[in-house]
Parts: C-alpha cells; structure tokens; sequence
C-alpha cells in the first residue's frame, strides 16, 4: 500500500513529541511525516526564565528539529491555510512562492500567542515571554537598565529604570518575576552606585491569588516569600494603561517602568482563523478524547488536535472540564495521538486519552521553589531541586538533558553571567554607521 502522508503544524511540544513518536512507530512504508514550522527548533518553554536568568544557555534551552526528526521530512515555513475538506495545506516556505501539501491525517498544534487586552500603550510598551527571543531580550534589557542606572544623575530616570513591572500572576509571570529579581541582586555586586532597595519589582495580578493550579496556601506562601524579597505584589489589581512608560493601575496607583512584561494568559494561535475546522467559544479547536478533532457529533476523519490550541475534555474529572494548557497535559496528549493515528492507519480503534493532573513545580530564584506534587507540598531548597528534576528529566533528546545538567553543575562553582548583550537586538547598527557615504547625512 501507498504511505500514509501525516502533516505536522507546528513543532512545539504536541508537534515535536508527536513527530518523532510517530517516526519511530512507523516505518516509511507505512507512512511519511511531514513537520512545518517557521522555526529551525523547539523551544522548551519551562526553561526560559532560567535561560532569562544566566542559570542555562539559551541554546541549550530549545531543541533543534533536523537533529531530532531525521527520519521526518522538516519544512522551515509556515501553514497559511487549511482545507481539510481537500485535506490540503497551504505553506509559505520562508523564501519563494506558496505551495499546497496534501496530506492523510493533519496533527493541528501551533499553539497559543499571548492573550493581550486593548490597554493603552501596551502594544508600544509591553513585552511578552514566550519565546527565548522575549527570554534574551528581557536579560539584556534589565541588566542594560542597572547600567542606565548607575550612570544617571537624575534620580526620576535611575526610578524609571529600576522599576520592572510583571503583569499576571500565573507559573510564568510567578517564575519570570522571581528568577530576574534574582538575578538583579545578583548583578548589584558590580554596581556600586545601586542598592537592592533602590530596584522596585511589581506584581500585578486581576485576581486575589497567584498560582492558581496550586493550593490556596501554596499561594500565599509564594506571596509571603516575594514579599520578604521587598516586591510589590498587587492582587485583585488591573493594568489600565501604560502609555509612555506611566503604569496606571485600578487601585489609583500610577507610576513610571521602563520594564512592563506581559504574561496575563494566553490565547489559541490566530492561525487557526484561516482553517475550517469546528471552533468553541475561546477558539480552540474541538477533540473529543481520542484526540481527534469533532463537529458536533460527527468525527472529522483523518484530524488530530491537542495542546494549548484544543479543547480536549478531561476524563478524571466531571464532564464539561477540559485539560488545562500545561505542557504536562501537551506531551502526554502527543504520545497518545501519535499512537492513536499509528493505530488508525493500521486499522485498530483509537484510545481515549486520561490523565490525572499529577502537581505543578515553580522556581522562585536560585535555590528557592515551591511544588505540589501528589498531594504532597514541599517549599524552599527541596522544591527548587524538584523543579529541577523534572525538567531536566522531561526536555527532548540526551544531548540536551547533559547539557543544561553541566551549565547546573558550572553554577555550582562559577558565578552567574550578569553581562547585557544588546547589541544582539541591532547587530548591523554600528556596521551602518561606519558604512555611510561620506558626506551622507546621518540617520
């Protein structure tokens, strides 16, 4: 028989794990699997606020796809457009003209984008940290603000400066917050002219608590910790606007940050606009347990979904409760959909997928953590290096697990790297300058 096309969108945690699950199930008789996305990796988002941080390089926190899909054929572009009812995708490669790739069964995983609100000046302002270009960005960008500090004169810029402002207070506005404050304080030694209590690190959360996926008195206890640090940690609290630098909140307060980093939740990927494929009210994709993607009743052949961007019912729980966007619940789903298609195409039944929510781990800085895992609750030393444990044990290939294991253990004895490297935001900047015409105005 002729192979199966399978078409992988997207290479984040459902499209890498399931890629190469996939390619090690089924062999190239059986079928060919196709991975498309605009990026050359996949990047383990666990580790971007240690990579934000200087505690791990920044390579060694994404998985490059060649090295890990050699038996998957990779496409370096991205899906403009969906027809499953011609089972054809559009890809724009990233340089030449579109070109349609029919396919058997399609694996929709692009994932989720920042969920914004219209605040005014949020979008000129604002940065977001789900990318490892927004995890390097924020590092060069508050450690060049210590700089800006320490040369300043004029103590409203040196306040400015020394204020960073983190919106949302959910695991990734909870580790981001801890692990760059962690790192400042680390960075002061070599600035002289600054004291910890000169940098003000703001928390702002809608809700009443942070950490919703643990206990309430999980919770409190990261509040308490952050508030031992002197951060200022406000709750039931909203941005109302930010723009030219002045944060405005509903408690009337109103200040200037240099830094506003965004991390209020996040939203399907927009690319899901340009498909056909049955939506529900937040613009996920509809499963049904076995992962395959639904409209009403009726089981659309041959259409796969899970991760951030679906709605996958969870089945330890009362109906109407769907899985929560954890990458928990993404790589498990992708094992479990890769079998499911390998048991389609060799014409078993799929399996529903179930699984109990087994805890959550969070970094708090160097050394400091707090998890809730089976029930159990650790704080402190012991949940940081559970925390670490589980990532370590859970990123993608042996080459990575030994290298972000060896940046840990150089921790041990060497200090951590505070050096800003902005440049790297506009590298051809001085080249520019140093090539103008003679004569030519300056721009």
């Amino acid at each position: 028989m002729n192979p199966k096309r399978i078409l992988v969108v997207g290479a984040g945690h459902v499209g890498l794990y399931a890629a190469l699950r996939l390619s090690k199930k089924l062999s190239s008789r059986e079928a060919e699997v196709i991975v498309v996305d605009p990026q050359p990796h996949m990047t383990y988002q666990p580790f971007l606020p240690e990579a934000a941080a200087g505690n791990i390089s920044p390579r060694h926190s994404v998985v490059p796809l060649r090295r890990e899909l050699r038996r998957c054929k990779v496409v370096a572009g991205t899906v403009t457009r969906i027809e499953h009812e011609r089972k054809v995708a559009t890809v724009q490669p990233i340089i030449g003209p579109a070109r349609e790739i029919a396919y058997d069964h399609v694996i929709v995983a692009p994932g989720s984008v920042s969920r914004t609100l219209p605040i005014p000046g949020l979008h000129e302002q604002g940065i977001g940290f789900k990318t490892i270009g927004e995890a390097i960005y924020l590092r060069n960008h508050v450690l060049d603000r210590l700089d800006v500090a320490a040369v300043t004169p004029d103590p409203d810029v040196r306040r400015s400066a020394l204020t960073f402002t983190f919106v949302g207070g959910g695991y990734a506005g909870i580790e981001a917050l801890a692990e760059m404050e962690d790192m400042a304080r680390d960075a002061l030694r070599y600035y002289p002219e600054l004291k910890p209590e000169d940098m003000r690190w703001v928390l702002v959360e809608a809700t009443q608590r942070v950490l919703p996926e643990v206990d309430r008195d999980m919770g409190a206890y990261t509040v308490q910790q952050l508030l031992k640090r002197n951060m200022d940690i406000r709750l039931d609290t909203r941005l109302e606007s930010c723009v030219d630098g002045v944060v405005k909140l509903s408690d009337g307060d109103s200040f200037r940050s240099d830094t506003i980093v965004w991390t209020a939740g996040v939203k399907p990927s927009p690319m899901l606009d340009a498909t056909d494929f049955p939506r529900d009210e937040r613009r996920r994709v509809t499963c049904i347990p076995t992962l395959q993607v639904v409209d009403g009743d009726r089981v659309v052949e041959g259409a796969w979904s899970a991760g951030d961007c679906a709605a996958v019912p969870d089945l330890t729980k009362e109906p109407g409760n769907f899985c929560s966007p954890s990458a928990q619940h993404a790589v498990r789903q992708a094992a479990r959909m890769a079998d499911n298609i390998a048991n389609v195409i060799r014409g078993r039944e799929p399996v529903n997928y179930k699984h109990k929510h087994v805890g959550s781990v969070a970094s708090l800085g160097l050394h400091k953590g707090v998890a809730q895992v089976y029930g159990i609750k650790m704080t402190g030393w012991p949940a940081w290096f559970m925390h670490r444990t589980y990532h370590m044990s859970r990123i993608p290939s042996f080459n990575r697990k030994v290298r972000v294991v060896v940046d840990w253990s150089l921790a041990f004895f060497l200090k951590r790297e505070v050096v800003a490297l902005g440049q790297l935001h506009d590298p051809r900047e001085e080249f520019v300058e140093a090539s103008q015409p003679v004569g030519a105005p300056r721009v």
